[in-house]
């Protein structure tokens, strides 16, 4: 069940508990490790979406897991979850505590689409850009290759998009056709 509302409190709890205790970095790091865990295992997040396994079998399964990988704050916090059988808001919690973690950090997401994988030094240099243009000091790139775009790139961040793409391009010159621009210029 789709729930960003009590994703949202559930991180926030967090993150204020963190933050008090002094272990908010720490405790960042066993989020994205769980985050990474979500991503790479479709089982994983299967298992915690399951009616079928009780909360304590998540638990030990999660603990499996994470054995001596996240700290005794995370582990409690994953141990609640489970008491309350949230655990199957445990992906969407943890998008809400990276989406707070930047907040508080000051870090901003871009997502770089290119159609064959770029260098860490055009990686680099698009951050510069980014920086440079919204006076902003701290970018976390995500980049994405897609071959469709059979050239250049998509840029977005913020809610906003870049798109200086070759398939952009030719979308818009088909539609010129389509239109006949051309033909009503000549007469």
């Amino acid at each position: 069940m789709h729930n960003p509302r009590l994703a949202e409190r559930y991180a926030k709890s967090l993150v204020a508990l963190t933050l008090e205790i002094g272990q908010f970095d720490l405790v960042d790091k066993d989020i994205r490790l769980l985050h990474h865990l979500c991503t790479i295992s479709r089982e994983f997040v299967l298992m915690l979406k399951s009616p079928i396994i009780t909360a304590d079998k998540k638990f030990a399964i999660i603990s499996k897991v994470t054995d001596n990988k996240i700290s005794k704050t995370t582990q409690t916090f994953i141990k609640l979850l489970c008491n309350k059988n949230r655990e199957s808001a445990l992906p969407e919690i943890i998008l809400s505590f990276i989406d707070q973690y930047n907040t508080i950090k000051g870090i901003h997401k871009a997502k770089l689409t290119t159609a064959i994988a770029v260098s860490e030094e055009v990686k680099q240099s698009f951050i510069q850009k980014i920086k440079e243009a919204n006076q902003i000091d701290k970018i976390e790139l995500e980049t994405v290759v897609r071959p469709s775009l059979i050239g250049g790139f998509l840029l977005e961040m913020d809610g906003k998009m870049v798109d200086a793409s070759i398939l952009r391009d030719l979308n818009d010159v088909k539609r010129q056709f389509a239109n006949n621009d051309y033909i009503h210029k000549l007469r």
